[in-house]
């Protein structure tokens, strides 16, 4: 990306069920679902959605390898979209282990997101 245009941040937890795709979706919706872009296309090349590139950044505190990357970027609409999973986020005690939810443990994931938008 040459031109950042602005970053969208987010964050998302599951609470139960220890799924960090789960997580990693909530803060993807937390960063995008409030925002409204009406002049991106005249900053974008040849006035495109198509041209616009977006680098979205998960940071994951466990099961990094198990981010579904295709489901991430499924949920972008438009342009040019590369996940990268990297180490951070939280992962801490839910207090309780409900096995109806699937918690193999008391783990819950908090994932946190940056979306660069650009060109």
């Amino acid at each position: 990306m040459k031109d950042i245009l602005f970053v969208q941040t987010g964050t998302g937890t599951d609470v139960h069920g220890q799924d960090i795709t789960k997580a990693a979706v909530r803060a993807v919706e937390d960063a995008i679902y409030s925002n409204s872009m009406p002049g991106i296309e005249k900053a974008l090349p040849n006035g495109s959605l198509g041209n616009m590139e977006v680098n979205v950044r998960l940071a994951v505190p466990l099961d990094r390898e198990q981010v579904d990357t295709q489901v991430i970027k499924q949920m972008i609409p438009d342009g040019n979209v590369q996940v990268e999973v990297t180490e951070g986020g939280m992962a801490t005690s839910s207090g309780i282990i409900l096995k109806k939810e699937n918690d193999d443990n008391d783990l819950m994931y908090i994932v946190n997101a940056a979306i660069e938008v650009g060109a």
